[in-house]
This record gives structure tokens, C-alpha cells and sequence, in this order.
């Protein structure tokens, strides 16, 4: 086992790089070594790509956005959603473990004065006002068929002219409270939302799949590791993810600026 050394990747926002931090010590202290150069290495398209070719082994993947990406129907359950995914990457040699109780779903989110302004409370309410207000998207916003696909076909939303930024990260944020945005593509578990009193507009039509976060793993490491105990650690720390402890992670990380490695080793000793 000392001669093992897991490749761990991610997406390029925090908290899939938090994520991935808190899989990759907690393999660690079981007497892995851990290799982290793929760790924020882009968008999904980018992870994907480098996750079945094998330039990683393990990445932390939001399994209802994971399903669309591979343009499968995800649903509002969490556990479908997993076993969809897992049909999807069997044959390219990859199993997704257990999924975890933290989620994180896409959420369109206006500042409270624009909310008031044009009585915003759903994506509905929103699409009837879109033309006049300014859109931030996640930068792969076109291609993505949770994202300008789904506000197309569900609201009518045309956001071919919405300034492109970092979805689940501070640019979007900045963005926002600069004014030069009016709604922004944010994650749900981001701090900043409830910390600027932001409203996150109803998904009505239910275009958002459910996003709980289950480890990605290339079946060739697995077959080189004991299998079921190499699962055991992925899947225990999973298990103890919560939608409130991630946010409050998240927390950590935007406003008291603690780096991810000190984020994940303090939550994995409070959760052993």
C-alpha cells in the first residue's frame, strides 16, 4: 500500500477543491500518498475528460449536474441520480460511491432591492422581467444543459448575452454587490448569500437536478487497493457531510480567508 499514490482532481471552484482536500487527508491518515496537481484543474468538461483518461483517480462530482453533463435526464433525488451516473461511467471504468446528505444545487440569486423592485420570488417571476435586468452565468453556461439549455426550454430565458464568471466562486459575488450584475448564478451552500441578505429565486419548472457530492473513482485504482475499505474511508466522510456543515465550511474559507488544507483537516478531526 505504501507504493499507492492516489491522483486527486477537482473542479475549479473552492468547494469542490474543499472537497477533494477532505477525501485526499482523509486517505492520507489511513497510509495513502496523495498526488493534488489535478486539484482545480477546470470545469466539468475539463475534469471529465482528464477523469477517463486517466490523468487522475478520484475527483468529488455533484451527481445530478455529473448525469447532465453526459446528457442523461437528472431528477430531483439525489439517490436516482447516483445510480444513473454510476450506469453512465461503468463502462468507462468508473464507479461513483455513496452519495453524501450535502447539496449543493445551481440557485439564481438577486439583491434584495431587486427583488423588491420587480416582486421577485421564482425563475417565473424573473423570466418575465429578464430582458431588463443584467445575468451573470457559470462559464460554461451554454453548454450546459442544466444551465441556458434548461432556462431556455423552462422559462423562455435567453442568457446568450449574460456576462460569463466563475459560478460557485467570488467573481460571480463581486459581481453582484458591484451592481453589474442583477442575478447571478450562484451555488446554494455559498455564504455570501445569506451574509448580503440575497434572495435565491424559486426553481419553479424544477430545471435543477439534485447535487449531492459522491467520490468519482477510476476502477483501475480501485482493483490495486482493498477495495472495500479503500470505499469505507470515501464513503464515512461522505456520510458525515451535511448542506449546513458545507456551507459553514464554505464560510471558513470566503470570510475568515483559512486556506482548504486547514478547513478540511479541522472539520475531519471534529468528525473522526
Amino acid at each position: 500500500r505504501g507504493a499507492i499514490t492516489i491522483k486527486l482532481g477537482s473542479d475549479g471552484f473552492y468547494e469542490s477543491k474543499l472537497m477533494a482536500e477532505i477525501y485526499g487527508q482523509a486517505l492520507e491518515a489511513k497510509g495513502f500518498k496523495v498526488e493534488r496537481t489535478a486539484i482545480g484543474l477546470g470545469t466539468r468538461k475539463v475534469t471529465a475528460a482528464a477523469l477517463e483518461s486517466g490523468q487522475f483517480d478520484l475527483k468529488p462530482e455533484y451527481v445530478g449536474s455529473g448525469l447532465a453533463f453526459y446528457q442523461q435526464k437528472a431528477t430531483g433525488d439525489g439517490q436516482q441520480n447516483q445510480q444513473a451516473l454510476a450506469a453512465v461511467l461503468a463502462p468507462k471504468g468508473i464507479a461513483v460511491l455513496d452519495i453524501s446528505p450535502a447539496a449543493d444545487q445551481n440557485a439564481f440569486v438577486v439583491r434584495k432591492e431587486t427583488a423588491d423592485q420587480y416582486h421577485l420570488q421564482t425563475m417565473t417571476d424573473v423570466a418575465k422581467v429578464a430582458a431588463q435586468l443584467k445575468w451573470g452565468v457559470a462559464t460554461d453556461c451554454k453548454t450546459n444543459p442544466v444551465c441556458a439549455p434548461a432556462l431556455k426550454s423552462a422559462y423562455g430565458i435567453d442568457v446568450s448575452n449574460a456576462l460569463p464568471l466563475s459560478a460557485c466562486d467570488q467573481p460571480m459575488v463581486d459581481a453582484l454587490k458591484a451592481k453589474t450584475i442583477d442575478v447571478g448564478e450562484l451555488c446554494s451552500t455559498q455564504p455570501d448569500i445569506a451574509q448580503n441578505g440575497w434572495v435565491v429565486l424559486a426553481d419553479d419548472k424544477h430545471t435543477q437536478p439534485a447535487d449531492n457530492i459522491a467520490p468519482l473513482v477510476r476502477d483501475d485504482l480501485l482493483s490495486k487497493v482493498d477495495k472495500t475499505s479503500f470505499e469505507a474511508i470515501l464513503n464515512g466522510v461522505s456520510s458525515k457531510m451535511t448542506t449546513d456543515e458545507l456551507t459553514k465550511l464554505n464560510a471558513e474559507y470566503v470570510f475568515d480567508k483559512k486556506d482548504v488544507a486547514t478547513i478540511a483537516k479541522e472539520w475531519l478531526t471534529a468528525n473522526p
